[in-house]
């Protein structure tokens, strides 16, 4: 007796041949195979799609800029509103007038607080140098001398005359004029008695 051999299509659903091409999706297989019941076709879940073979792009990881170069494309600073200015000026002036309240009531006596002017900025860059310079030493003491430092300083109040050029008094420029020619003078001594310190080192000290 012949036994009856039910059949039932399936399709595959694949995207792509083995070969990676694309399939032709309106054109199902027909293969056969048992199984199952006539009455309810089986249907195998669809394979995943395998994508075609060949070259991908890939986007490289995004590494941050560092050294030199990052300096110097560095994105500048935002500039404030003059919305914002005038705010934290005026917060900046009540803040002031706040700490000179509160400095009178633990000294009475003091008075009103002095207002920085030019020539306090001048005095203040003209004794940070000397200080470098060793002018701050104790009577018996090796002065310590911060050339570096000192050097700093200077360059400061020459770059302070060369900006504010044409904007001085008589009396602001003369003051600047004459601290920045002692504090050269005063440089240009030490760093000689280093250099000659340097080519005629003590005996024993070669």
């Amino acid at each position: 007796m012949a036994e009856e051999k039910p059949s039932f299509t399936v399709s595959d659903r694949r995207k792509f041949t083995l070969e990676g091409e694309l399939r032709d999706e309106a054109a199902p297989s027909s293969e056969t195979s048992q199984a199952s019941t006539p009455d309810a076709p089986f249907t195998p879940a669809a394979a995943p799609a395998v994508p075609a073979p060949g070259p991908r792009l890939v986007t490289p990881p995004t590494i941050p800029a560092t050294g030199t170069a990052a300096l110097d494309e560095e994105e500048p600073l935002p500039e404030p509103t003059a919305e914002e200015s005038a705010e934290q000026h005026s917060a900046y002036q009540a803040s002031s007038q706040h700490l000179d309240s509160m400095l009178r009531q633990a000294n009475p006596g003091m008075g009103p607080s002095a207002e920085v002017t030019m020539e306090h900025v001048i005095q203040s860059i003209y004794i940070s140098a000397i200080m470098a310079m060793g002018a701050a030493t104790e009577p018996g003491q090796k002065p310590r001398i911060d050339i570096v430092g000192a050097r700093q300083s200077v360059d400061m109040l020459g770059v302070l005359q060369e900006k504010t050029k044409g904007n001085l008094t008589e009396k602001e420029q003369r003051l600047l004029q004459n601290a920045l020619f002692e504090l050269r003078m005063m440089f240009l001594e030490i760093t000689n008695a280093i250099t000659q310190q340097a080519q005629n080192p003590p005996k024993g000290k070669k």
